[in-house]
């Protein structure tokens, strides 16, 4: 019992001591790590860890401790109270937008004005449909004046009357048509030389012009043969001048892999007989003949890619002069390129074409009314004509084009006054130096094309083009009535929903004409002669106009603005100042 409690004694004191000691040491570290002092470590290498330095504890410790500490489960209600409201919710709407109606649509109308000086203009136009597939067409066009310019004493008064009608059906895999159409014109000799004296004179100045012509043609969808048409034409006038025409297009395309393969045919027939005789000769003792048929195929390869489009073809003619038994092969080339530099940005395009153009005696009355019926008709060699331009979209509304081209040409046609003939014993009205021939000659030209068009906004629209030519001819004549420069300004303007006006201006520079006079026994190359320079001119024309309604609006056109009484032909003035008002109405007829 004593040896226990010794014991148990022992054990007190030994533990007293050890908490003593334990407690010191414990005063001793807490003090030495409050003042532990400072040193300098130096790292000569960064550590940089990587994944795999990264390593994972694949299985959790295991607590073997006696007191683990459970979380006490949680249960969650929710107090609901209601709670009185009287909002009540709208039903939802959609928002509409405002529709701008459609424009009101009429398959007719009708339209006619007059002005100064006894200036009447009138215009019809209707188009039917029979059904879904087929429909027609009818327009007529008139224009006319009474002349009256300062200082002519001839009769100047003009009229162009012109019809047309057409059909057109559309079935499944192709569509065909047909069209006829008749034409009036009245024009007059009136333009004597300032030097000449008509007192005395009995001339007949007045000319007139007729035609009739019909067509037809075919289109075909997915097929090897793909279009043809055709056409006859019949041109006569006043002084027993008739000409025919007949022209036959067809083209074929046969579809190789990536490209294809482009046949053109064609056939072009012009005939005529003019009863009068050159104004050279000094009687009118024999007519002038022509008959020319010309015969032709072009085959092309085309080949298209993303950016590139490529023809490259030739073109073979045979022509002949059915009147003189001459007839000759033409071989031309045909090859046109375009290709995309910057998208719509920049196109360059270029080629080289020829073709043996038929001309004829109404496409040489469009060009000029004031020539005289004793003509030679001969078909036009256009060798090659080689061009290279740039065209494209330097804005979303701002188009441009320009064009460099050399041409040569065998027999161009050139319009050129005719001599005065006294001794010619017929009555004509085209001999005193007041009518034009057609000279033929070799040019070889250089030219110059811009343009630009600007599309504001749907309601307003311009445009600006010129032209700049160099010529070079075979006789080293100027070319007779070819301007070196021309150019023409455009632009329309849809001034709100009710208003629209236009302006049209165009300039044309100076030209070359030749002035000479028949004499009896003394070859044509030893007429007495001038040569007359024409003048440049311009030219200022505009409109304006309201609608009073979708069917009627009244319109007010202004002609010749300057009061300029150029002349576009030698010795022809043409009308001062005009100004012209009339109607327009729409219906369903």
């Amino acid at each position: 019992m004593y040896q226990n409690r010794a014991h148990m004694h022992n054990s007190i004191t030994i533990g007293i001591l050890l908490l003593c000691i334990g407690g010191q040491f414990g005063r001793a570290q807490e003090t030495e790590t409050k003042d532990i002092g400072t040193e300098t470590v130096t790292v000569t290498k960064a550590y940089t860890p990587t994944v795999s330095d990264a390593f994972k504890i694949k299985s959790p410790p295991n607590l073997n401790d006696s007191i683990v500490l459970q979380k006490k489960k949680i249960d969650y209600s929710i107090f609901s109270v209601p709670v009185a409201s009287t909002f009540t919710p709208s039903k939802g709407a959609a928002s509409r937008v405002e529709k701008t109606p459609p424009p009101v649509l009429f398959n007719s109308y009708a339209s006619a004005g007059g002005g100064n000086p006894a200036n009447i203009m009138a215009n019809f136009y209707t188009s039917h449909k029979i059904d879904r597939e087929s429909g027609y067409t009818i327009g007529l066009d008139h224009n006319s004046s009474r002349g009256d310019i300062d200082g002519v004493e001839l009769d100047n008064i003009f009229s162009n009357t012109r019809l047309d009608a057409s059909f057109k059906k559309r079935d499944r895999d192709l569509d065909w048509g047909a069209d006829i159409g008749v034409q009036h014109q009245l024009y007059n000799w009136y333009g004597l030389p300032e030097d000449f004296d008509s007192s005395g004179l009995a001339i007949d100045e007045r000319q007139n012009y007729y035609m009739a012509e019909i067509g037809a043609h075919i289109n075909v969808d997915d097929a090897v043969f793909q279009r043809a048409d055709i056409q006859y034409r019949r041109f006569w006038d006043a002084v027993k001048t008739g000409e025919n025409r007949a022209i036959l297009n067809t083209r074929l395309e046969f579809p190789l892999n990536e490209e294809s393969l482009s046949i053109k045919a064609k056939v072009d027939y012009v005939s005529g007989d003019f009863e009068n005789a050159g104004l050279n000769n000094a009687s009118n003792d024999q007519g002038i003949k022509y008959s020319n048929l010309q015969m032709g195929i072009s085959p092309g390869l085309i080949m298209l890619r993303d950016d590139l489009s490529l023809n490259l073809g030739v073109s073979i003619v045979f022509g002949t002069d059915l009147e003189n038994n001459d007839s000759d092969i033409y071989i031309y080339p045909a090859v046109t390129a375009s290709y995309r530099l910057l998208d719509e940005t920049v196109i360059a395009y270029g080629g080289i074409e020829g073709e043996l153009k038929q001309n004829s005696y109404y496409d040489f009355v469009d060009g000029n009314p004031f020539i005289s019926p004793t003509l030679r008709i001969e078909p036009t060699d256009t060798q090659y004509d080689a061009y290279i331009g740039l065209k494209g979209q330097l804005l979303p509304n701002l188009s441009y084009n320009i064009k460099g081209s050399y041409t040569a040409e065998n027999r161009s046609p050139l319009f050129k006054l005719n001599p005065r003939n006294d001794f010619r014993n017929d009555e004509k009205g085209y001999y005193y130096g007041n009518s034009f021939e057609v000279f033929y000659d070799d040019i070889k030209t250089i030219g110059i094309f811009g343009e630009l068009n600007v599309d504001v906004n749907r309601n307003f629209t311009l445009g600006v083009n010129a032209e700049v030519y160099s010529y070079d001819t075979e006789t080293d004549n100027p070319a007779w009535n070819r301007p070196d420069i021309q150019g023409s300004l455009f632009m329309d303007y849809q001034i709100g929903e009710k208003w629209f006006a236009g302006v049209n201006l165009f300039y044309v520079g100076e030209r070359e004409d030749f002035s000479s006079v028949v004499i009896q026994n003394v070859p044509p190359a030893s007429f007495p002669a001038i040569q007359i320079t024409l003048d440049s001119f311009f030219d200022a024309n505009a409109h304006v106009g309201h609608r009073l309604n979708d069917q009627f609006s009244i319109f007010a056109k202004v002609a010749n603005i300057a009061n300029n009484n150029y002349q576009r032909w030698a010795n022809y003035p043409v009308q001062g100042f005009q100004v012209l008002g009339g109607a327009t109405y729409k219906f369903d007829f």
